[in-house]
């Protein structure tokens, strides 16, 4: 595996900001939505482990990490266009069809892109994903995520929401992810995704989830009070080329929590070593 190395792209005239790593079939990995995420602070641990075997590129989304944060009144921050986003990224790399690997807010959006543009997808991996109406019946930790006051602190509980309890977010990552929300235009970006959100939900149909052909393996954190369990045997029931995998002690960061697990079972899906389809 070479060095991690940050690049840009011209995405519909959005700069798109994404690491690469590795050499051999293309796989794309989407960060989440939560206040203070990109590729790096998500991604760095499964990089390298991954590019062992992949060429692996990690994007950060529209609002995010060094992407464009455009302002809210020039550019829709719901959900569709993050998908044509994301399409859009596939094809100004060139990469014909990719794996996609999404956690979260970038797990629906390889999912809309798995429903919409099946054709540049090779295989799916969601994770903690976003994309069905499946919730957490106890409200608090969206309103814990929701609540984010732009301080240390309160990134601090937040990442305590998204992590199992056996996970302590080190200062450092703590002071990253806070230090991004303190970007030009992230603060605003975030609010704009937030009220989209809000207005439109980040849901499928689940006749749009049927409909998905693609292998996909669903991954779940036993301990994750985002996409509860519920969600993850849901996805299960409605795709019909998946397979799942559940992690003990983990929240709804697996690919954090447990990167070496997490990267192992990937990889091995990914690189047809099983999970062979029937």
């Amino acid at each position: 595996m070479g060095k991690i190395q940050s690049k840009f792209v011209d995405v519909s005239g959005q700069a798109t900001h994404y690491l690469e790593t590795g050499s051999g079939a293309p796989v794309v990995l989407i960060h989440g939505g939560g206040a203070g995420a990109d590729s790096w602070g998500n991604w760095k641990d499964c990089l390298p482990l991954l590019g062992e075997r992949f060429r692996v590129l990690a994007m950060d989304m529209i609002g995010f990490g060094k992407s464009a944060k455009p302002a809210p009144g020039t550019y829709d921050y719901g959900q569709a266009q993050r998908n044509r986003h994301l399409a859009g990224f596939i094809e100004a790399i060139g990469l014909g069809a990719a794996s996609l690997i999404g956690n979260s807010m970038g797990g629906a959006t390889a999912l809309g892109v798995a429903i919409t543009r099946p054709e540049l997808v090779q295989k799916l991996v969601l994770m903690g994903s976003a994309g069905i109406a499946v919730s957490n019946p106890d409200p608090g930790p969206i309103k814990t995520l929701a609540g984010y006051d732009y301080t240390q602190e309160g990134m601090r509980r937040l990442v305590s929401v998204l992590t199992g309890p056996n996970y302590r977010a080190d200062d450092e990552t703590v002071k990253y992810r806070y230090e991004l929300t303190m970007q030009p235009g992230a603060r605003e970006a975030l609010q704009a995704i937030g009220q989209a959100t809000r207005s439109a939900g980040l849901a499928y149909r689940d006749d749009e989830v049927k409909s998905v052909k693609t292998p996909t393996l669903v991954v779940g954190g036993k301990r994750d009070a985002i996409a509860i369990l519920a969600r993850t045997y849901k996805f299960l029931e409605l795709i019909p080329n998946s397979w799942g995998f559940v992690l003990p002690h983990c929240g709804h960061w697996v690919m954090v929590e447990s990167p070496k697990e997490f990267c192992s079972v990937t990889g091995a899906f990914l690189g047809g070593d099983m999970f062979a389809a029937p």
